[in-house]
């Protein structure tokens, strides 16, 4: 049986953000410790666009309102008292790129990202309020744009500045330990690797072979469509159930935006999270033609409020946000018969939230297995793939297995 794990040095699980409260709390605190205070009159306009929203619409101020009060106390040593020290700290991060926080002994024995976003919200995230809150239209929406302008900072030069060999620069001996360059495009002398902006490097290329594929010559071998560690695997699927329940069964009708449900019925869903340094771009399990490609617009920091009140929930709720969440679709029908149709679906988790589909993989187009489909900007996130009844033999690894692009994860039946 072929290895889930034979990868040259594949990732274990890694949170975006850590689970122990006091190890959060400084990394809020190290995030914000030099964030720029300026006054209202110098908000950026999409931030002045929100403050207006808040100020216009008692129930959006209601929500806004309700989701900080309920931070416990105990967590509010480092976080917003009101909206409006929210809207500031809101305004600052949109000049923010994510940084590296390397390990530090005993208050934290992992690597992190600092998303700043999340870093402000995650504490809103798991309230009464902030579940209701983060699922509301125009509340949805102005994150939506706020993520926009962010977008447009970390694709400009300027947010090159984390790339550097500093202890919390991502060029450091630490941070590259974990990165493995050496499989990625890039120009280790040049200035911040030769890298024009904080997006190009986070989707970073592969150089030619460091993903090989497995079984290439075996049309019922379906291989990793991602960098990422499982999740969960579901057998059996259903038509409609109810996905914010604790347990969070997959839905089918909700996953899938109500496309190609009827082949999917009874059949697998395969989740898999990409962690903070695992390679961001996905590529097609199989080989064949395209059916459908877009983007399923959706919620950004929403998370299963049957999870409870943590702020640790987003990552305990991937199952959840497969069926809400801002996420691609993508249709491919298989060469190989014996697999027929499958989906893959990459899911945007809070802030990473952006996923760039190729603009060749339209329908119509002919993939092979391992080309690539697209990437997610500003980091990893989940993804998943459906397979339809009766097509998977066995998958071969389990959740916590690891893999790369290109390996084998499971074998169509014959």
């Amino acid at each position: 049986m072929l290895d889930a794990q034979i990868g040259s040095h594949l990732q274990a699980p890694a949170p975006w953000l850590p689970t122990d409260y006091n190890v959060a709390a400084h990394m809020v605190a190290t995030l914000f410790s030099d964030m720029p205070r300026v006054g209202e009159a110098g908000w950026h306009p999409v931030i002045q666009e929100f403050k207006a929203l808040i100020d216009g619409d008692p129930v959006v101020r209601m929500a806004m309102t309700a989701m900080i009060d309920q931070i416990p106390a105990r967590y509010k040593d480092h976080h917003p008292r009101n909206p409006h020290e929210l809207l500031a700290q809101l305004n600052a991060v949109l000049t923010m790129a994510p940084t590296y926080i390397p390990p530090d002994g005993l208050k934290q024995a992992v690597a992190l990202v600092g998303t700043p976003f999340s870093a402000i919200l995650i504490w809103t995230m798991g309230t009464a309020a902030g579940f209701a809150a983060y699922r509301d239209a125009k509340i949805n929406a102005m994150f939506k744009k706020l993520l926009g302008v962010w977008s447009h900072f970390l694709s400009s030069e300027a947010s090159t500045y984390v790339i550097n060999p500093s202890d919390t620069g991502w060029q450091s001996a630490s941070a590259q330990a974990q990165l493995h360059m050496e499989d990625f495009q890039y120009t280790p002398g040049a200035l911040h690797w030769g890298f024009s902006s904080w997006n190009e490097f986070f989707t970073r290329k592969l150089r030619p072979g460091a993903r090989p594929i497995q079984c290439p010559e075996d049309p019922s071998a379906i291989v990793s469509a991602c960098d990422a560690t499982v999740y969960r695997i579901a057998r059996n699927v259903q038509r409609r159930e109810k996905f914010w329940v604790k347990a969070q069964p997959y839905s089918l009708e909700d996953m899938l935006d109500h496309q190609f449900v009827d082949e999917f019925v009874g059949g697998d869903v395969f989740q898999a999270f990409l962690n903070p340094f695992n390679y961001h771009r996905w590529h097609s399990p199989i080989t064949g033609t395209v059916r459908q490609a877009y983007v399923k617009e959706g919620l950004y920091f929403s998370q299963a409020p049957s999870m409870g009140e943590d702020w640790t929930d987003q990552d305990q709720s991937e199952a959840y946000i497969a069926h809400v969440q801002t996420r691609a679709i993508l249709f491919i029908e298989a060469d190989n018969q014996a697999i027929g149709l499958v989906c893959v679906m990459p899911i945007g988790m809070v802030e990473i939230s952006s996923c760039m589909i190729d603009e060749r993989i339209k329908p119509g187009a002919r993939v092979v297995k391992g080309q690539e489909l697209g990437y997610f900007q500003f980091g990893g996130s989940t993804h998943c793939m459906l397979f339809q009844k009766g097509v998977i033999r066995a998958f071969l690894g389990k959740e916590n297995t690891s893999y790369q692009v290109g390996q084998v994860i499971a074998f169509a039946e014959e």
